[in-house]
């Protein structure tokens, strides 16, 4: 079915600006008033809501007062503003970022003829790996193609880091708190100034610098952009790291009335029972939503939701309008509101997708995506200016605004199935390539750049079916894994497909005119987990408490974890942390010399360590090919956020599901059996990525090109020098050569 929205809902949103007051405030505030983070944020499920009716009062006040004053702002902007100190080389660049494209999958590709288009992009100007960060890590990489910087000088070193009092795992990108003051009347809270929203990424983009030389900007949706950062002349669409309408980095639903066990992890499910009502089957649930931010003791808020059933499809109830269901189908984007009291409600969307409706045999399952942020009424600043992305909404529709939108958790946990996370994937890329379009169209001047998650999210889902040795593929039926063979290459196929209406649009012969397609790493096999909290406890350096150890095991998130005794501790995909004195809330390791030579001594003895379970031409094979001591790799203001360990797996190894889950017991080394099969937190040597442009460019130096020479590049094309605390340098444009063999 079509995203797109019908006739009347079409009406509903192109409602003249001032019969919508919201709207209109968020127009005003992009015409010149100072941004403003209309949000508060719950302590507990990080709800987003706008406007209390203070919030709303003070923002059309300062919305007005913008306007009164805005030919004098934009006067002072337009005397501010630089212009680039050197003559421009080019007019345009269009950057097309691919997640995770991999530079030998690619060549393999180029030569079976399946990518012309990129085949004649590189023969015009070049293709080459483009060395990844350390680690190898979408929110790390893409920072430092942003800020021309490596992890220490912008402070991301993970999806996640850890709380250094409780040792639980926090989002490493961005903070979201709630309003430094409240209102207190009775149960209620009401929020009283602006929410606290940081980004947490440091160090200045590319298109900030661009910016305020004139050079206008469109960022979609590349990663660690949120909250979305005002750009001089420019515009932003926020990805990777926006939170769900509960906060979350993307929280399903599953109703179902057939008993399937326990909950599934990133979901929730929701027993549901169908009733018999005269010559009618029907279901009548709800939809839980975020906790009301208005009644700290009010609980999760939720939206009542009727079901009627026949054969194969379903309507949906909800509110004042029906949604037809049908069983394998997504339905487009539904905008849901939940109440808060006071006449107040917190705005999202969500898809519905029936799985199951055979009412007679008592069978219905149905799927529902996290509830986004509406791009229609943003509720979290997710665009800059904010109306951005209305004005997108109105152009293309509704479209998903989770910055992990392809819903993996949810084909691991098999509430939906390859087909159905394939068609989420494609109707994602969709509406992107939408946006992407419609900016390429509007901007001759300046840069485009829009990153795509589908390569990566399909790569993470389907790479067992390139691997005949995959511990799932050697579970699945021969004809079903037959099926899904061709998915990667098929992947690659389509972006080449739309990288060809590129060059129709874009003139890669223009010599005014830079086209890049890129991406942030490579990808291998994930076939086997390594618990490092296992490997930690059973060498000493992780302690159980008294009753863990009687169980051989600790809880989730180190539950039963002695913190006066441990020493070490793995968090996230690819690092290790010390217990170090005055810095973590239990610190048992003093800092300095003490901590250097323990996490010496953790690092010489996890490189090389073996798998004694898969053996290799010598003997027992490496699980992790070396780990690095982040005081003697990591040099910058920020170096002391970064993880105190970088593992660097082999090809076909990586953090176990386990030791991601902060679990510590008596396994090491186990199989991976989930679907998601492919994987890039290893050795960043071994997963590159892909830098091809119409035009030759090499480094100075003569090495391989890094993600961090791509800003310097950019800034120097356009006639701005970089920044001299950048780590990258402007890439040389040079003789064509093809690197990748």
């Amino acid at each position: 079915m079509t995203d797109r929205p019908t006739a009347k809902q079409r009406r509903a949103d192109l409602k003249p600006w001032w019969r919508r007051p919201i709207i209109w405030a968020a127009a005003l505030l992009a015409l010149g008033a100072p941004a403003k983070a209309h949000a508060y944020v719950g302590p507990g499920a990080g709800v987003a809501f706008a406007a209390t009716v203070f919030v709303l009062l003070s923002t059309v006040v300062v919305a007005v007062v913008g306007v009164l004053f805005w030919p004098i702002r934009k006067l002072w902007r337009t005397l501010r503003l630089k212009r680039p100190p050197n003559r421009p080389q080019i007019k345009r660049a269009v950057i097309v970022g691919l997640d995770g494209l991999d530079p030998v999958l690619a060549q393999q590709f180029m030569d079976e003829g399946r990518l012309p288009n990129m085949k004649a992009l590189a023969e015009r100007g070049g293709f080459t790996p483009l060395k990844t960060t350390y680690p190898a890590m979408s929110p790390v990489a893409w920072s430092s193609f942003a800020t021309g910087v490596h992890p220490p000088k912008h402070g991301i070193f993970d999806f996640l880091t850890r709380d250094r009092d409780a040792y639980l795992p926090v989002l490493s990108s961005a903070h979201v708190g709630p309003p430094s003051r409240m209102l207190k009347l009775g149960p209620w809270h009401l929020p009283f100034g602006k929410a606290r929203i940081r980004l947490l990424r440091r160090s200045v983009p590319f298109w900030k610098i661009l910016g305020q030389h004139q050079v206008p900007c469109s960022i979609l949706r590349v990663p660690i952009t949120f909250p979305a950062e005002p750009i001089e002349g420019g515009t932003m669409l926020s990805a990777m790291c926006v939170p769900d309408l509960k906060g979350t980095q993307g929280s399903f639903a599953y109703f179902s009335s057939v008993e399937e066990g326990e909950a599934s992890i990133g979901g929730e499910r929701v027993p549901v029972e169908i009733q018999q009502i005269g010559r009618r089957w029907v279901v009548e649930t709800a939809l839980t939503g975020p906790e009301n931010p208005l009644r700290p003791d009010g609980g999760q808020l939720s939206l009542p939701i009727k079901l009627t059933l026949e054969d194969g499809a379903a309507t949906l109830h909800l509110g004042r309008d029906d949604h037809r269901l049908t069983v394998g189908e997504f339905s487009a984007w539904v905008p849901v509101a939940f109440s808060m009291g006071l006449g107040l409600k917190i705005r999202g969307i969500c898809r519905f997708r029936l799985m199951e409706c055979d009412p007679a045999a008592g069978r219905l399952r149905l799927y529902v995506t996290p509830i986004n942020i509406d791009p229609a009424k943003p509720m979290l600043p997710v665009a800059s200016p904010s109306i951005f992305s209305v004005f997108l909404a109105r152009l293309i529709g509704r479209f998903a605004t989770l910055g992990l939108a392809e819903d993996t958790w949810a084909l691991n946990e098999g509430v939906l199935d390859e087909d159905a996370f394939l068609q989420q994937a494609w109707a994602n890329h969709a509406e992107r390539e939408s946006m992407f379009f419609e900016m390429l169209g509007r901007i001759n001047r300046g840069v485009v750049a829009c990153v795509f998650d589908g390569t990566d999210r399909i790569q993470h889902m389907f790479m067992r079916y390139l691997d005949d040795d995959h511990p799932a593929r050697r579970r699945e039926d021969p004809a079903r894994a037959a099926r899904y063979a061709g998915v990667i290459a098929d992947t690659y196929a389509k972006m080449d497909e739309m990288l060809g209406r590129v060059m129709q649009q874009v003139d890669p012969d223009d010599p005014d005119t830079l086209l890049v397609v890129m991406s942030d790493h490579g990808f291998k096999s994930f076939r086997r987990g390594v618990n490092l909290n296992s490997w930690l406890l059973q060498e000493g350096y992780l302690v159980l408490e008294d009753e863990a150890q009687q169980r051989g095991s600790s809880g989730e998130w180190f539950r039963g974890v002695d913190w006066d005794r441990t020493r070490a501790f793995a968090l996230g995909l690819g690092g290790v942390f010390l217990n170090v004195k005055g810095r973590e809330g239990r610190g048992c390791v003093a800092p300095g010399a003490e901590a250097e030579a323990l996490a010496d001594e953790i690092a010489d003895k996890l490189t090389g360590l073996t798998d004694p379970e898969v053996m290799g031409p010598d003997g027992p094979a490496v699980a992790i090919h070396k780990a690095w001591t982040s005081h003697r790799i990591f040099h910058g203001p920020y170096a002391e956020d970064a993880p105190d360990l970088v593992v660097g797996y082999a090809p076909g190894w990586r953090a176990s599901w386990d030791g991601v889950r902060g679990i510590a017991d008596a396994t090491i080394f186990d199989d991976n059996t989930k679907a998601w099969s492919g994987d890039h937190c290893i050795d960043p040597e071994q997963v590159p990525g892909v830098f091809i442009s119409n035009r030759p460019f090499a480094r100075p130096d003569g090495e391989t090109p890094s993600i961090t020479d791509v800003a310097p590049t950019l800034l120097t094309l356009f006639g701005v020098r970089p920044l001299r605390h950048m780590d990258g340098v402007a890439l040389r444009q040079d003789e064509a050569e093809e690197i990748v063999g």
